[in-house]
């Protein structure tokens, strides 16, 4: 039951619809799927009907939520959500809200720097109410002012920057408890990226289920130190390739960080055919 536990879609900041993204799953010869787009379940919905074209490969429906603690954006992924659930809907209209909002007043500081972008310019991602710094720093690739989605970052998007704007922010607490209270499984994301390791016991402390432990980013010594820390906690060690559909030396990473569902009891017995 091999599957990769971190995907994304066109439905946040990814660049592959989800019929795409399960055809290539199942090319890479994966058996699970979690679709965990940022502050949004939308893409859940296409990613199942598409997945009824194979078989025995199976959906879990996820979400990547976004939260800040001590002035630090940490992220928190739940599985096996009820992805129609009132309160996830609520929740997710409102992020989706906050982020049209807050591309508005990014776009409002770029164009006082001379930079002309403007709505239209992501007209297609605002239909979807699923704007991100992403989809604004691609519009500046296009229209010259950047070489790359790093540089439109360090020079225009990222905090302490002219064109930031500050997010709305969900806490860790109530990130874990909303998860939890749609039957989902509460993981810290990229762990590793995380730069005050305060953070991960203050997760452990809230109830939280478990962490990503293999993921592009991780470096060894990010691995062998959330390995022990998982261990001595009894939790749950998730992985997946965070992949947002950009090649990386010609290709995806979908598929190429992965963990065995088998090997994870909790999971391996929630795996079930997820109904549309």
């Amino acid at each position: 039951m091999i599957a990769d536990l971190h995907v994304h879609t066109i439905y946040s900041d990814g660049l592959l619809t989800p019929e795409q993204v399960i055809d290539l799953a199942v090319k890479k010869d994966l058996k699970a799927l979690a679709i965990t787009d940022h502050d949004t379940t939308l893409g859940i919905y296409r990613a199942i009907k598409r997945s009824k074209l194979y078989e025995d490969f199976h959906i879990i429906p996820g979400i990547e939520l976004s939260c800040t603690y001590k002035d630090e954006e940490v992220h928190m992924l739940g599985y096996f959500i009820e992805y129609n659930s009132i309160n996830i809907v609520n929740l997710t209209k409102k992020l989706q809200y906050e982020r049209v909002i807050r591309a508005k007043k990014i776009i409002a500081n770029l164009n006082k720097l001379g930079i002309d972008i403007t709505l239209s310019d992501i007209e297609e991602d605002l239909e979807k109410n699923v704007i991100g710094r992403p989809h604004i720093a691609r519009v500046l690739i296009e229209k010259g002012y950047v070489k790359n989605i790093n540089q439109a970052f360090e020079k225009y998007l990222n905090k302490g920057k002219p064109a930031y704007v500050k997010k709305c922010e969900l806490t860790i607490e109530n990130a874990i408890n909303l998860i939890h209270n749609i039957d989902g499984i509460a993981i810290i994301a990229h762990p590793g990226l995380i730069k005050n390791e305060e953070i991960i016991y203050y997760c452990i402390k809230l109830g939280i289920d478990g962490m990503e432990i293999i993921h592009p980013k991780h470096l060894r010594k990010n691995f062998l130190k959330l390995i022990n820390i998982a261990n001595k906690y009894d939790m749950i060690k998730t992985g997946g390739s965070d992949c947002h559909g950009k090649l990386v030396n010609g290709k995806y990473l979908l598929g190429d960080y992965y963990v065995n569902i088998n090997n994870i009891p909790k999971m391996k017995g929630m795996i079930k055919v997820v109904n549309l």
